[in-house]
């Protein structure tokens, strides 16, 4: 491995025009390819296997023209105190508004909230219930402004108005906090590499890469439903892993320089050893994100493959581009400790040259006092997952808005007409095609359901033009999210099975909020297989790259720790409100559900990064007649600075996306963000070197057998040497030739 990176970065130094023109080449094709894509459309969410997943299937195919995937609106009115909603003004106000909004090309259906008797007992609220035949991101801008229309013009009746549903929904934005990142990013940059030039190699690579990602997923988003969600996730991590990966490179570039290689020779072996180490980082990224799919569910299937390909486009580029740029770069890339004319640093003397840095003056520390280290780390990460023994899990709805949008305040309206539990009505789908008497059969669902606890109200049965399939809506009297509700779709769904067994009917719970449940449901069923597949074949990875056992064991259990920690955070920040004001989260509620799971591939991938930054170079030590002890030392005195740049570059990407309209990126940005102080400062800064003290020679112990069986990878770069003096003989033949 070691050897081929070694030709390639040469390769890439020698031919920088050839590789720098690929690069601009794939970039250009795929931002033409993105410019001229259409629109994104209908980004399905589907949850196979779950039986509201079945339900919703059902009604598509039992009643068709339904639009039951199509947009919704719920349009809200409220008279003013004293006054209600069936006095003459304010009664013509909204039917009026009611025939406006049914005039709208896409329009399906809108109800009238006097003759369905949506008004709330108090006669204050009402609401009109208007149905599109596409879904909220397919939805023209012109429907969009006819209903914000309709609402201003019953306003200026002097009536409340406001909508909820998903018509109105906009793409998410992230802010300026993702800017102020990026400026993070490149200040730390400068701060580790000394000049502006080699700073910037790294932020022009990972901008190119995420650009050529994100134009590709941009071109492809219609084709395969892909929602925007999907390209922020791939911009965060791409951005982060490109940065860090390319980070790690120039950083061997200098310091092979510092020891007085030629720059095509540094570049050669800067490939080689770093360039291993990004290989293998980025493996354990992507197997992490691609194991996604063990969900089965197609949206984060979709996310987690179109993120790995990112990862891959980053680590490509940091093995071709980079060299390729340092050849362009030249004498501007100075060798480590050279003179900074950006910082006034300049050439050490030989006296500041013995002092050790503080890499070396900790991991001396860590060495010296393995069991006090080790114990605060553990103890203090404990501390930070306590809060995860309150975890609850579900999806966000127009309730976790901020109170400034339009969305939550229909939400609150009305929660305050109609109880909590009338925005997250159940829909049960009864399927009577084998029953004798289907009418019968919707009668006694019905009648059966009334009698549970938590239902305020159940609607007479609707059914299809055949008559063999109903639907009933159930109004419960908890709110969507609260535990209330989950219980009360589980209670139908076993009320249900007895009915099927009388009448020969199968009764099936769906609606958006029974989906939410599902989804729940499942990403908790998934989550142990999930991290039994991704921590069992990147600890398999690791064991080759380590040539040991108990140091890929160390990094999984490590991990784990860091992973319950940051959970723990985002629990105490998101359900919790501790410091929500200062995160700008304006509204505390359950976690979402898929966050364990997607913090566990995520975290884990970038995780297993600095384990083999930083691990490889003590391995190197070790393998180069190092004792234990010194090989952790001389790890962090080569590694620990780098690490550190990478690590606070990777909060400051991560915690940029704080800023953004949509709570599922904000939490991911946050939790991400936080689990990489734990896991890099924590875990790989402090834990890790205690438990290699500790361990000693052991920890490089790996059975012989298993290691005649493992592929010799060679990360710490043994094979550079035989390469090296080849290269020599090249270039000499090479001048002999000119001369």
């Amino acid at each position: 491995m070691a050897t081929f990176l070694y030709r390639l970065g040469r390769l890439a130094f020698r031919r920088r025009h050839f590789v720098a023109l690929i690069w601009v080449a794939l970039l250009t094709l795929a931002g033409v390819g993105a410019a001229s894509a259409p629109a994104a459309g209908n980004s399905s969410f589907s949850i196979p296997g779950t039986e509201a997943q079945k339900a919703f299937d059902l009604l598509e195919e039992r009643f068709p023209g339904s639009s039951a995937d199509g947009a919704t609106a719920r349009v809200v009115f409220q008279a003013p105190d004293g006054d209600k909603l069936a006095d003459a003004g304010h009664k013509s106000a909204v039917q009026q508004a009611v025939k406006e909004l049914g005039t709208g090309s896409e329009v399906v259906s809108v109800t009238d909230p006097f003759e369905t008797k949506s008004v709330s007992k108090d006669g204050r609220v009402g609401y009109a219930q208007v149905r599109y035949e596409v879904s909220g991101m397919e939805l023209e801008d012109s429907s969009k402004e006819a209903l914000e229309h309709a609402a201003d013009e019953a306003r200026e009746s002097g009536l409340t108005v406001e909508i909820g549903g998903d018509a109105l929904q906009a793409t998410p934005e992230t802010g300026s906090t993702e800017i102020i990142g990026i400026a993070v990013a490149a200040v730390v940059l400068v701060i580790t590499l000394g000049s502006l030039v080699a700073a910037g190699l790294p932020l022009l690579t990972a901008l190119i890469g995420v650009g050529i990602g994100v134009s590709a997923i941009t071109a492809l988003a219609n084709a395969l439903e892909l929602g925007s969600t999907t390209g922020t996730l791939a911009t965060m991590i791409g951005l982060a892993v490109g940065i860090d990966y390319a980070l790690f490179i120039v950083s061997r570039y200098r310091a092979e320089l510092a020891e007085g290689r030629s720059r095509e020779e540094a570049v050669g072996r800067a490939t080689g050893t770093a360039g291993s180490a990004v290989v293998f980082a980025g493996l354990t990224v992507v197997i992490a994100l691609v194991g996604l799919s063990v969900v089965n569910i197609p949206m984060l299937t979709k996310m987690g493959i179109a993120a790995a390909g990112t990862v891959v486009i980053a680590v490509l580029i940091a093995l071709t581009m980079i060299p390729a740029l340092l050849g362009y770069a030249g004498r501007k890339v100075q060798p480590a400790g050279a003179r900074s004319k950006l910082l006034g640093r300049r050439k050490k003397s030989a006296e500041a040259s013995a002092k050790p840095n503080m890499g070396t003056r900790w991991a001396s520390f860590v060495v010296r006092r393995p069991v006090v280290v080790l114990l605060f780390g553990v103890i203090g990460l404990g501390a930070a997952a306590v809060p995860v023994a309150s975890l609850e899990l579900g999806l966000p709805d127009d309730g976790s808005q901020p109170t400034s949008t339009t969305q939550r305040r229909a939400y609150d309206l009305l929660s305050e007409g109609f109880g909590p539990g009338f925005n997250g009505p159940l829909m049960v789908v009864g399927d009577a095609k084998g029953s004798a008497d289907p009418k019968a059969a919707a009668t006694e669902v019905a009648d059966e359901i009334k009698d549970l606890d938590g239902v305020v109200t159940v609607t007479p049965a609707t059914f299809n033009k055949p008559g063999d399939t109903f639907t009933i809506t159930v109004i419960p009297d908890s709110k969507p999210s609260s535990t209330e509700t989950e219980d009360l779709v589980h209670a139908i769904r076993d009320t249900g099975a007895g009915i099927e067994a009388d009448t020969d009917t199968e009764v099936l719970v769906s609606g958006t909020t029974a989906m939410n449940i599902d989804f729940s449901q499942k990403m908790n069923d998934a989550l142990i297989p999930y991290l039994a597949l991704v921590v069992g074949l990147a600890f398999l990875l690791l064991i080759a790259v380590f040539r040991s056992v108990l140091v890929p064991l160390k990094a999984a259990l490590g991990f784990l720790l860091s992973v319950l920690a940051a959970l723990g955070a985002v629990v105490a920040v998101f359900q919790w409100g501790w410091l929500s004001g200062l995160l700008g989260v304006e509204e505390t509620g359950p976690i979402m559900s898929m966050m364990p799971i997607f913090m566990v591939g995520v975290v884990f991938g970038l995780a297993m990064d600095y384990e083999v930054f930083l691990v490889t170079r003590m391995r190197e030590a070790y393998v180069h007649g190092e004792t234990p002890g010194q090989a952790v030392v001389t790890g962090f005195r080569h590694g620990a600075r780098v690490v550190t740049a990478a690590a606070v570059i990777m909060m400051a990407v991560f915690a940029g996306f704080i800023g953004s309209s949509e709570s599922m990126v904000k939490m991911i940005g946050f939790g991400l963000a936080i689990a990489v102080f734990f896991d890099a400062f924590v875990v790989r800064m402090a834990i890790v070197p205690a438990v290699l003290a500790l361990l000693g020679k052991r920890a490089w112990w790996l059975p012989k057998w298993l290691d005649r069986a493992l592929p010799n990878v060679d990360v710490e770069g043994e094979g550079l040497k035989t390469a090296g003096e080849d290269s020599r003989a090249e270039d000499d033949d090479k001048e002999l030739v000119r001369v």
